[in-house]
């Protein structure tokens, strides 16, 4: 079903969406990763679901969830229900069987999309738990701007990088805030270099 699905949505992605994909080869292949993403607006989901071509599991608030169609598309295409009010083991629980079967795991790790502006907000340090819990690689990637109906875009992704400094350690939140300003500083980058890209390329 999720590839069908993944079919039907390419071409509207593609035609009405038109994205440059830079860095494709950095997204790992049957093994399992987090893959962290700055995050604009719900269409970021199927922009960066199309990107990668890997089947994806995705961390989405459970307010999504509420209209029944959108609720079955949404689990049919992988996404995993949050609440983001409480501390929700069931997601946490989810979200390592995922990386335990050795898929790919979306996360937009500010928590809400980013409608300030973009330059990126601070991140929540769930995506670090789970990385150095599954002791899995990280794929940062970065979305140049909110993505406009036919009007060009451009997506960034970066090398993978673990956070093994933090394995087998307890997880304090002075540990997790830590390895959160790695996490931020990755994606920081990532952003400055995808903004700089054409500056780069000449």
């Amino acid at each position: 079903m999720y590839r069908f699905l993944w079919i039907l949505c390419w071409p509207f992605i593609k035609i009405f969406y038109p994205t440059k994909i830079i860095g494709k080869k950095n997204v790992i292949k049957k093994e399992s990763a987090i893959l962290i993403c700055n995050h604009y607006s719900n269409n970021d989901i199927l922009i960066v679901g199309v990107a990668t071509s890997r089947k994806m599991h995705f961390l989405a608030k459970k307010e999504l969830f509420k209209n029944r169609f959108i609720a079955w598309f949404m689990r049919k295409m992988g996404v995993i229900k949050v609440d983001r009010n409480i501390a929700d083991i069931e997601a946490i629980k989810n979200s390592l069987k995922v990386l335990k079967n050795k898929e790919l795991l979306t996360i937009f790790p500010e928590g809400t999309r980013n409608k300030e502006g973009d330059q990126l907000q601070s991140i929540k340090n769930g995506v670090c738990m789970l990385a150095i819990k599954s002791k899995c690689k990280i794929i940062p990637v970065n979305i140049l701007r909110k993505a406009k109906f036919l009007k060009r875009n451009r997506i960034l992704i970066g090398e993978p990088f673990e956070l093994n400094k933090f394995y087998d350690q307890r997880l304090t939140s002075e540990i997790l805030d830590n390895a959160g300003q790695i996490v931020y500083n990755k994606m920081k980058n990532l952003e400055i270099e995808n903004k700089n890209y054409k500056k780069n390329k000449k």
